[in-house]
Parts: structure tokens; C-alpha cells; sequence
């Protein structure tokens, strides 16, 4: 299984550089690029391959002028570039993983082991969104443009990246919650100025998870109406926000002040992701995977930090649990069969068998 072996061989990779900084960082380029590479030419591989297809014929249509009247109009207006271009439908796929690439590279440069944020990335986050969610994953990409802004206490330009988040996915909306704080903590002002903003962004994300899971719902025929494998997802991603807090914020605290503010407020979310999946499994899966680079953060810093004698195990453990999701995704789940395990790359030309007209 390509997948199983390029995580295998990631890690590996990342245990012989240990103890190696400089080489960490040099090794991160290459690994970076190659990985892009791997997820930007895929070639019908992913389950919204056909979706996504949909969504460019249906702007081949001709160009909309008042994007005011179109959800997403960033996104939108990506698709009709790639038309003006006069590109086929696969490079949306590269245009798409170029923004999430560039962001997750913003947000691993400023950890300490780049390389081990990169590799922890790819079970779960790299193939479930670029190669495949690639709205989502455009917008998450400029969320971690968003975070490192939220890190720098800049307000105005975390306000102004997660409004372009939004425009490439309107779920990204619901991080204008965090505005409030970020050039403070708690405080009786920022949590009534959170509030005001949380109906309204409940209604964009909860509102729009529904509604794409109706359609998804009504275009398979009744099979989509909740997010596969969601809760196995979410469970991980809540438990290391508590994790964060009962073991490593008081350390991280000391060892980087810098962001233990971006770092408590995504362990926060992450622990508030399983409340979602009462009212859709969708939304919540959807939330996860928007913080899941602040949980993949966390997981990065562990080596970084004096957690006691426990500390090796609690380095291993993310490489290891994240291997074992995938590798039992990989092995028991349909959906991986049908979406993932025949890849192909259209890098050096498209495949003979080509399904579609480009």
C-alpha cells in the first residue's frame, strides 16, 4: 500500500535525522516538495474527484460578474481562472494544493522540528483534505496564515485571513470567534464580544455542514448523510487537547510564550469538537480537521519539552496512533478502497484509460 509505506518511510526518515536540527530543516524542503507533488497530480484519486468535477463544468458555463451572489466567491473564481487559462480540470487539484502547501509550510517553519510537523501531517490531514477536500483544504491553508497571525498578535490581519478563508469555504467563518483574544486572554469584554459572534458563525457552520451533507445525501443516493468514520477522527483530536492541558501547557508556557495562547485556544476547540457530532457528524468532522494543524503542532513540541520520564512514550505516540488510523483505515474501510488505493499521478502525462474529456 503506497500510503502505508510513504508514512513508514517518512518516519524513518525523521527518526534518522533525530537529534539533527540543521538537518531537519534542509530535509524539510525536499520532503515538502515531494509530498506536494504526490497530493497536486493525483489523477482520480479521492472521493470528491467527481464533485469537484461538477463544480467546473458548471462555471465553464460562462463568467459570473457579481460574485456578491455566489457562496465561496474566492473559490469560484479559482475555478474560472483555471477555465481562462484554458487548463483542464486537474490543475483546480494543483491550484488548490499550492495554497495549502503554502500555508502549512508558514506554520511548520516556525516550529521547532519542521520535519516531524510535516510528517505528522500526512496520515490523516494531507489525504483526507488536499487530496480530496481541496475547498477545505484551500481554506485551511490560509487558516494557518491565520493562526501565525493569531501567534503575532496581529488583529486586523487575522480578521482579514480568516474572511479570505471564508471566501474559499464559509466554515471558516466560525474562527472570527477567536478575534477577541487575540491580543488578550480571558476577560469579561472579549468573552461578550466571542459571544456576539457565535450565533452567527453557529449558523454559517453548523448551517452549512447540513446543507452540503443534504446534497451529498440526495447526489449518492442517501449514502452521505453523515461524515464516515468521524468519530474516530475526533476522539484523538480531543484527547490531545486535553492532553495539552493536563500534561504540557504549564511547560510550554515557560518554553514557548510565544504562541501558548494559539496553542490553549485550538486545545479548546479541539476538546469542544465532540459536542458537534450530537448535532451532525459532518460538522463536527469539519471542525477537526480545520484545527488539526494546531493538533499536529502539538504533537511537534513534544521533544521540546520536559514532560518527565514518561516523555519518550508520549513521543512516540503520535507517530505510532497516527499510523495505526491510517493503517486501519487503509485496510478495513470501503471508502479508502474505492478513493485512495488506486493511485495514479498524471505528472508525466495523463493516464491512457482517461475517464474523463479535458
Amino acid at each position: 500500500m503506497i500510503y502505508l509505506g510513504l508514512y513508514l518511510l517518512l518516519v524513518l526518515l525523521r527518526v534518522a535525522v533525530a537529534g539533527q536540527p540543521r538537518l531537519q530543516r534542509q530535509l524539510f524542503w525536499p520532503v515538502m516538495l515531494a509530498l506536494f507533488l504526490f497530493v497536486a497530480f493525483r489523477f482520480e484519486v479521492g472521493c470528491d474527484w467527481p464533485g469537484y468535477l461538477n463544480q467546473f463544468e458548471v462555471q465553464k458555463e460562462g463568467f459570473r460578474p457579481d460574485y456578491l451572489d455566489v457562496r465561496e466567491p474566492l473559490w469560484w473564481s479559482i475555478i474560472e481562472l483555471t477555465h481562462r487559462l484554458g487548463l483542464p480540470y486537474p490543475w483546480l487539484n494543483v491550484f488548490s494544493a499550492l495554497i495549502f502547501f503554502a500555508g502549512l509550510t508558514a506554520l511548520a517553519r516556525r516550529q521547532p522540528d519542521p520535519l516531524g510537523f510535516l510528517v505528522l501531517c500526512f496520515p490523516v490531514l494531507i489525504i483526507n483534505m488536499p487530496m480530496a477536500a481541496i475547498r477545505q483544504a484551500a481554506a485551511i491553508g490560509v487558516l494557518c496564515l491565520a493562526f501565525n497571525a493569531f501567534a503575532d498578535r496581529r488583529g486586523v490581519r487575522f480578521v482579514v485571513l480568516v474572511a479570505v478563508a471564508a471566501t474559499l469555504h464559509a466554515s471558516s467563518f466560525v474562527f472570527l470567534l477567536l478575534a477577541p483574544f487575540v491580543r488578550g486572554g480571558l476577560s469579561v469584554g472579549r468573552v461578550a464580544a466571542a459571544g456576539a459572534l457565535a450565533v452567527p458563525a453557529a449558523v454559517v457552520f453548523v448551517g452549512g455542514a447540513l446543507a452540503e451533507m443534504v446534497v451529498k445525501r440526495y447526489a449518492a443516493g442517501g449514502a452521505a448523510n453523515v461524515a464516515e468514520g468521524a468519530i474516530f477522527r475526533l476522539i484523538p483530536v480531543a484527547l490531545t487537547g486535553a492532553f495539552f492541558f493536563v500534561v504540557m501547557r504549564g511547560e510550554w508556557a515557560q518554553r514557548f510564550p510565544r504562541d501558548v495562547r494559539l496553542a490553549s485556544v485550538g486545545a479548546l476547540i479541539m476538546m469542544a469538537t465532540l459536542g458537534l457530532v450530537g448535532i451532525s457528524t459532518v460538522a463536527g468532522d469539519r471542525l477537526g480537521y480545520f484545527v488539526m494543524p494546531l493538533q499536529v503542532m502539538i504533537f511537534a513540541r513534544i521533544p521540546h519539552l520536559r514532560l518527565g520520564p514518561l516523555q519518550p512514550l508520549f513521543i512516540a505516540a503520535p507517530y505510532l496512533g497516527l499510523g495505526l488510523i491510517l493503517g486501519y483505515w487503509a485496510l478495513n474501510s470501503w471508502i479508502f478502497q474505492l478513493c485512495y488505493a488506486d493511485y495514479r499521478s498524471w505528472l508525466f502525462g495523463f493516464p491512457r484509460d482517461i475517464t474523463y474529456i479535458f
